[in-house]
């Protein structure tokens, strides 16, 4: 049986049942990339075809309601169209994620703009609402990057996001972040516009064949700093590599050695490079990572509203709440799914 003409849910489980024999091959583990790929792809045709049993269950408890229906069973007909609206809704944003990298991880940068000591303190508020966000949905960070800001906050962030669709559904995150409010570092208690520019790519495999001279790259060891507590040496083990042909800089400072971390910034560098040969094959560029812009006014795509009112609004399909709190402890489900629907 097939739903939409697309989906054939018995040949979906018969892959199920495929890829979890293969699971119990004893050299499964062996291949730690490959078995991670099978567990995702796992979960993802699971969610789909519980999703889509979900929808035909709905439909059947819809239809018998309507076939003996009286005044009675008017709110039980009623719950069930919420919830059959509400599992739809949940089928659509899955369909939606079909972009070539959706299903990949992802790495985000959050970088603090125009507006100094509140702009720092805004992406560390940012850095928050993410990590918040993951939490909820079941997704890991895995820390890459801190330099803190002079007096509070971060200058920059750079963490790798784990979990199926992860690269899919904070794509639409990329771009720059608007704060106001009435500011906690200003003696006279004025408002503030703070501005935090977000860049999300994909994580692409390893064997990615990316050519790097050697010549191209300029590598500076410094001493890591800031947030990681026990994982951040003080010795000079942070490293910050720059690409000079395309001015690229890619710092790393988690690891517990200059080794693993120069390992790691060189994995970052290769996937934002592969990102430039993606433009130059079939300029696809701006489908990924979303159009550069300066980190200032006017250039914003979503704006957070403390003072004098409270709203967040999404300036790309104007998708608002005056919830501002909620949305800043990583309720940001209603921006990520307007932002698919809009792209659809």
């Amino acid at each position: 049986m097939t739903y939409g003409g697309h989906f054939d849910i018995d040949k979906k489980l018969d892959e199920i049942d495929s890829l979890e024999r293969e699971m119990n091959n004893p050299t499964f583990w062996d291949d730690r990339e490959n078995s991670d790929k099978v567990i995702n792809k796992i979960n993802e045709l699971k969610k789909m075809t519980e999703t889509i049993s979900k929808v035909r269950k709905d439909v059947q408890d819809t239809t018998e309601l309507l076939e003996v229906l009286d005044e009675s069973m008017v709110d039980d007909l009623n719950r069930t169209i919420e919830e059959f609206d509400k599992t739809l809704d949940e089928l659509e944003i899955n369909l939606l994620l079909d972009g070539p990298y959706d299903k990949n991880n992802c790495i985000v940068e959050i970088h603090s703009g125009a507006g100094g000591t509140e702009a720092c303190d805004w992406a560390n508020m940012l850095y928050r609402m993410y990590q918040r966000y993951c939490e909820r949905v079941g997704y890991k960070i895995e820390l890459l990057n801190y330099l803190a800001g002079e007096e509070t906050g971060i200058k920059s962030v750079s963490f790798l996001v784990k979990g199926l669709n992860s690269y899919g559904y904070l794509k639409g995150e990329s771009g720059i972040h608007r704060l106001v409010r009435l500011s906690p570092f200003d003696a006279n208690n004025r408002r503030h516009t703070s501005f935090a520019s977000v860049e999300v790519i994909p994580e692409f495999s390893k064997d990615v064949e990316v050519n790097i001279d050697e010549k191209d790259l300029k590598i500076d060891v410094y001493r890591s700093s800031g947030a990681g507590g026990q994982h951040v040496n003080t010795t000079d083990s942070a490293v910050r590599i720059t690409h000079l042909p395309t001015k690229i800089v890619v710092t790393c400072q988690n690891g517990r050695s200059q080794i693993q971390n120069k390992e790691e910034a060189m994995r970052v560098l290769k996937n934002k490079l592969y990102l430039l040969e993606l433009e130059k094959k079939d300029k696809e560029l701006n489908n990924i990572r979303g159009e550069v812009k300066n980190i200032d006014f006017g250039s914003q795509i979503r704006s957070y509203v403390m003072h004098p009112y409270s709203m967040v609004k999404d300036h790309r399909n104007n998708i608002e709440t005056s919830n501002v709190n909620r949305v800043l402890d990583g309720d940001i489900d209603m921006f990520i799914e307007g932002y698919l629907k809009m792209r659809g």
